[in-house]
């Protein structure tokens, strides 16, 4: 039984569904000004399935819609000044870079009135990225979200691999180096 633990482990490794110690490392390498607050995980961390409203009242959804590619999650709010800060540059990053593999997905999280997120996302002129609402915090509270704005990276199978606390600049070459190399791990 150990013998085929222990291969499974090694064939996880090897078609990368685990990251390795090198692989860990070379994404922190690639970390320079804000990104350097962006901490990867030793091992990925299992994520709340908490359900959030979606835009305009149109249900509620959990975070095991995005399964199979990569989520930036940034838990922000509109009376956040560091939030409204950083806003432009994750939907920069969402133009840039996302698509089939990658995704930027935003939750106001507590008191944001779906009025107020629409107001903020057209004053910014923000068309790219989602108005979802976690209103009565459950979502943040399960995932550890004390304070905001807070992001975190998701892997393909759901788990959350890296945590950034406070806001950042989404649109470095940093990030983008980040993103792009997490990318290209899902590519055969």
């Amino acid at each position: 039984m150990k013998k085929i633990f222990t291969m499974a482990v090694y064939l996880a490794l090897a078609l990368g569904a685990i990251p390795s110690h090198s692989e860990t490392t070379s994404l922190e390498e690639l970390r320079t000004g804000d990104m350097k607050k962006l901490v990867f995980h030793s091992k990925p961390k299992n994520i709340a399935n908490a359900a959030y409203q979606l835009a305009d009242n149109a249900g509620t959804e959990t975070l095991e819609k995005y399964k199979g590619k990569y989520i930036l999650l940034n838990f922000w709010a509109t009376w956040c000044a560091p939030c409204r800060k950083e806003m432009p540059m994750l939907s920069d990053l969402q133009s840039e870079l996302g698509g089939s593999d990658f995704e930027v997905v935003t939750i106001a999280t507590g008191r944001n009135s779906p009025e107020g997120i629409k107001k903020f996302f057209s004053r910014a002129n923000i068309t790219n990225l989602p108005h979802h609402q976690d209103l009565k915090q459950k979502l943040a509270s399960e995932m550890g979200v004390f304070g905001l704005p807070i992001t975190v990276i998701i892997d393909p199978e759901g788990q959350e691999i890296a945590r950034l606390r406070g806001d950042a600049d989404w649109s470095s070459e940093s990030a983008k180096a980040i993103i792009e190399s997490l990318i290209k791990r899902t590519k055969p």
